[in-house]
């Protein structure tokens, strides 16, 4: 069971932060990665679920100051918040901090901790529409300045090169996944295929080409 007053204070004070990230990194997402968490958490000894539920409150919570470093600044508003210190010794908040700044997938080494590995696979997606909708509203926020074909080519490229052969979070998973495993089986039946992802991209955005044209003007 996790504290029910750690509980409290995360959703009246972190939550406020964490709704001010775009769709794909808001209290919707946390609340995903946390149901995910605490699943993989049940596979390991001796585990605390209050740090275990934190890291996962906190592991996004920089991303609409800067989306690129926001595992650091993360990291950083954690090892800050001194409200923490009610529920966590020193040694336990340098570790929440260091699976925070460990989570991202395109990290090139291990997380230091299971607390890191737990919250690094928690955090991968498993529904289908979320990656379509993310690479859009990713796009549409940096005003890219790109042709709505230039945009879909785009969103396909990341894509490929994050989920498809060889992809960056394809194989870094720490715990048995078959919700994972499951999405990028049908998610790669997309990504390759030039019409159905185009078909798919339109659909799950809701875009109607004319009016998306007469709108950004391309």
């Amino acid at each position: 069971m996790i504290n029910n007053d750690l509980k409290k204070y995360l959703e009246e004070n972190i939550s406020i932060e964490n709704n001010k990230n775009d769709l794909g990194h808001n209290m919707e997402h946390i609340n995903y990665v946390i149901r995910r968490s605490l699943n993989f958490a049940k596979e390991v000894e001796d585990i605390n679920l209050d740090m275990v539920y934190t890291i996962a409150y906190y592991h996004d919570v920089a991303h609409h100051i800067d989306h690129k470093r926001h595992e650091v600044l993360s990291a950083e508003m954690l090892r800050n918040d001194k409200n923490l210190v009610k529920w966590f010794t020193e040694d336990e908040i340098k570790v929440m901090a260091e699976a925070i700044e460990d989570h991202r997938a395109s990290s090139d080494n291990e997380p230091r901790s299971v607390y890191g590995k737990i919250v690094s696979s928690a955090d991968r997606n498993t529904t289908l529409d979320e990656p379509f909708k993310r690479t859009y509203a990713y796009s549409l926020k940096h005003n890219l300045g790109l042709s709505l074909d230039e945009l879909i080519r785009e969103s396909q490229e990341h894509l490929q090169s994050k989920f498809g052969k060889n992809g960056y979070a394809v194989d870094k998973m720490y715990f048995k996944d078959l919700e994972y495993m499951k999405y990028l089986e049908n998610l790669n039946k997309i990504i390759y295929d030039d019409e159905l992802f185009r078909k798919e991209f339109l659909r799950i955005n809701k875009i109607k080409e004319k009016e998306w044209s007469k709108e950004y003007g391309k």
